[in-house]
């Protein structure tokens, strides 16, 4: 693991760098946005932004009624430390999985997706063996052309097989379409969504008319979450990287009456090398940051940009105007990604203004499985 990297008390200039942070005035104000933005619909945020149970728990002293997980490993982190309700967004098929989901159920509500036939069947084998209930939802194909069954008759298909299937409760719909979360044009994610909202309210339909009750349609991200919470057929939301932000979501443009949420999240590196005039080596490099969504923005610093990595030196070009850098000095970065940058680091320190307030561990970091 990586050697703690703050203490509570410590200034920035203290931290070990380069550290994950959050700089907690911005992240309460985009937790209680999104809180009171979805007071009349259920709100499931996406955990595998974070992965670290104390954000889970202020979401859930917020509200939430749950979290969603990507992994059986991401949910057992979470379940193990308290989280009673849990929705696994993915489709599980190995059968070592499958029983350490099972045995998740045991302590806790679990849903997990199913597309296929066969993974229902393995599925109640393995809470069958584990003497446990699972929720399962039906994933339709919306748009994002990933995994999900194809809307209508092939989902009522699957609805009657998990309502057959012993110790297994269908739940209702995973609606999710993840392509438009990034979308750049709001006239185009609100397109995307409307044709989300079609396939999910034609199989609602049609899984109520062969006489199975469709309690929950589930879906949504941080870039679309508004559009599928006013359609009047989603009712539980899952947008996960509102808390931190990063440059991709910022590459979105938004409508004057969106709500907007605030850059939170950081990487803290510290200069450790001036070779010349018109740029800085920072200690923040390929092993820093998912470069997936391409460089860091250099936050609070006039005139310097993050040019190039290599595995473990940021290289910055300082404009000739701009302040000269000093060694030791510390820069904010924002990630171009903030969810696979997350998993990069152990700890998160919790900033309030200049001083650490509390470092709290990334639980969840490298649930893979």
């Amino acid at each position: 693991m990586q050697r703690i990297p703050a203490k509570v008390g410590d200034r920035v200039d203290a931290i070990e760098t380069p550290a994950l942070v959050v700089d907690l005035d911005a992240f309460e104000r985009n937790l209680d946005r999104m809180a009171e933005a979805t007071r009349d619909i259920r709100l499931r945020p996406h955990a595998k932004a974070h992965k670290c149970v104390a954000i889970a728990r202020a979401q859930l002293d917020r509200g939430a009624v749950g979290v969603c997980c990507q992994k059986t490993d991401e949910a057992a982190a979470f379940v193990e430390a308290g989280v009673r309700d849990v929705l696994v967004t993915n489709e599980v098929v190995d059968l070592p999985k499958l029983a350490r989901l099972a045995e998740l159920a045991r302590a806790a509500r679990i849903g997990v997706l199913v597309d296929a036939l066969p993974c229902v069947a393995a599925l109640s084998r393995a809470a069958v063996g584990a003497g446990a209930r699972v929720d399962v939802y039906v994933e339709i194909d919306v748009g994002a052309h990933r995994c999900g069954v194809a809307p209508g008759a092939p989902a009522v298909d699957l609805a009657r097989a998990i309502c057959s299937a012993p110790a297994l409760h269908f739940r209702g719909l995973h609606a999710y379409h993840g392509g438009a979360q990034h979308l750049r044009e709001p006239a185009a994610r609100r397109e995307a969504i409307a044709s989300a909202v079609v396939a999910a309210r034609t199989t609602r339909g049609l899984i109520e008319e062969a006489g199975i009750a469709c309690e929950i349609v589930t879906g949504a991200g941080t870039g679309t979450w508004a559009l599928e919470r006013d359609s009047r057929v989603y009712n539980e939301l899952q947008p996960g990287s509102y808390v931190f932000m990063d440059v991709d979501y910022g590459r979105n443009a938004t409508d004057p009456t969106d709500i907007r949420f605030e850059q939170s999240l950081y990487v803290l590196a510290a200069v450790m090398s001036v070779p010349a005039q018109g740029w800085a080596i920072v200690d923040a490099g390929l092993k820093a940051f998912s470069f997936d969504s391409g460089l860091p923005l250099v936050q609070g610093r006039d005139g310097a940009t993050y040019a190039k990595a290599s595995d473990e030196h940021g290289v910055l070009d300082v404009a000739a105007d701009g302040a000269p850098m000093a060694l030791g000095e510390r820069v904010r970065l924002v990630p171009g990604h903030c969810d696979p940058t997350v998993n990069l680091y152990d700890w998160i320190v919790a900033l309030r203004g200049e001083r650490v307030e509390a470092v709290w561990p990334i639980e969840a970091r490298g649930a893979l499985g």
